[in-house]
């Protein structure tokens, strides 16, 4: 089910930055966060959580839940795209909802039943969920509240980028690139106990902020930018050589931070008044392609052929990073000049997605050729 997450998130994601300049911004937002990423993320954790956990692998009506969560994303992008689908923004909400809280309580109860300390990435997945959750709840609120409507659609955006998108992607990033790099990170566990009240604060204070009382976003940014800036800093010490490489995984999950960081800066910037800067766009092309292309290189792999890890993990691994310092690069540039207004920054966005598509393709059919050869 994962590698299949996986794709349908690529293929949301290019969906969604081809359409930009004819649909509405609420569509294309909703095709990359509730259609791509929301799915993926949920199936992520169905994944991470027993390893984080050290407990067996999730049931089957948990791995449903990602399912469950797409089929509520569905119906929210169908509310904004068809005519009267208006009642698909509720029932998509309460549908996400659900799986989204069911999640969090089998990860509660993960946490209860598991011998010794949960590792801290536990920590900011639940306190990822719970943004998630609440975001869901600010939609249905709106159908109770219509005169508070653009605040809770504000107050859910945030919740749903820097609260659900942000700490699952930096709890994860977190041990991630190390993985990738080969390398283990002594600071990762401390540094994730350390910085995740910084990290869901500032999320509340934006939300809060974007939603009713702007002076209160640019203190959350103050307060995001300490967790992004600590672990900037620890990569660029012990893992420059892999952040800088021509190939592999590292380069476009170091690029995932730094557009994380730099659509809070425009963001933050964009609050205060300046014109002809745009954060959404610049979350999508310059954090979230480069976060899911990265992460897919280094575990497709283990997704596709769980156990014990051999040569055709490696070698499907070293295919699908191919020139990632390349992309890495394309998507930085994607994320600065979509965030800065320039709808063109969308199209390198979407080209360079494309082709890490049609390589990992490429490479998915050589490795299926190459296991088939192999003598049992």
């Amino acid at each position: 089910m994962l590698p299949a997450l996986v794709f349908l998130a690529l293929a949301a994601f290019a969906a969604a930055l081809l359409g930009a300049p004819h649909a509405g911004r609420a569509v294309t937002l909703h095709l990359v966060l509730a259609v791509g990423a929301m799915p993926l993320i949920c199936g992520a954790m169905t994944h991470f959580i027993p390893v984080l956990t050290r407990t067996r692998t999730a049931s089957a009506g948990v791995l449903a839940l990602p399912a469950v969560a797409l089929a509520g994303g569905v119906l929210a992008v169908a509310s904004f795209g068809l005519p009267g689908m208006g009642w698909g923004r509720y029932a998509g909400a309460l549908l996400a909802a659900t799986a989204a809280g069911t999640l969090l309580v089998w990860s509660r109860y993960r946490r209860l039943r598991m011998l010794g300390r949960a590792h801290p990435g536990l920590a900011w997945y639940e306190a990822a969920l719970a943004c998630l959750v609440c975001a869901l709840l600010a939609v249905l609120a709106g159908a109770v509240w219509p005169q508070q409507w653009a605040a809770l659609r504000r107050l859910h955006l945030h919740l749903n980028t820097l609260g659900f998108v942000g700490l699952t992607a930096v709890g994860t990033l977190t041990v991630l690139l190390p993985t990738a790099a080969g390398r283990p990170d002594p600071e990762a566990g401390p540094r994730l106990r350390r910085d995740l009240p910084w990290a869901v604060s500032g999320t509340l204070l934006v939300a809060t902020g974007a939603a009713w009382f702007s002076p209160l976003a640019a203190i959350g940014a103050v307060f995001w930018a300490i967790p992004l800036l600590r672990l900037g800093t620890g990569w660029l010490r012990l893992y420059r050589a892999d952040v800088f490489a021509r190939h592999g995984a590292a380069p476009s999950l170091a690029a995932a931070l730094a557009g994380l960081a730099f659509s809070l800066l425009i963001g933050a910037a964009a609050a205060t008044g300046i014109p002809a800067l745009t954060p959404a766009p610049a979350f999508v092309a310059g954090f979230l392609l480069p976060l899911v292309s990265g992460a897919a290189s280094q575990l497709l792999p283990v997704w596709l052929r769980p156990g014990v890890q051999g040569a055709w993990h490696a070698r499907l691994r070293g295919q699908l990073g191919r020139h990632g310092g390349t992309r890495a690069m394309l998507f930085c540039a994607s994320g600065v000049t979509a965030g800065t207004g320039r709808e063109w920054g969308l199209m390198l966005g979407a080209a360079t997605l494309l082709w890490f598509v049609l390589q990992a393709i490429a490479a998915l059919v050589r490795a299926r050729l190459s296991r088939r050869a192999t003598p049992t």
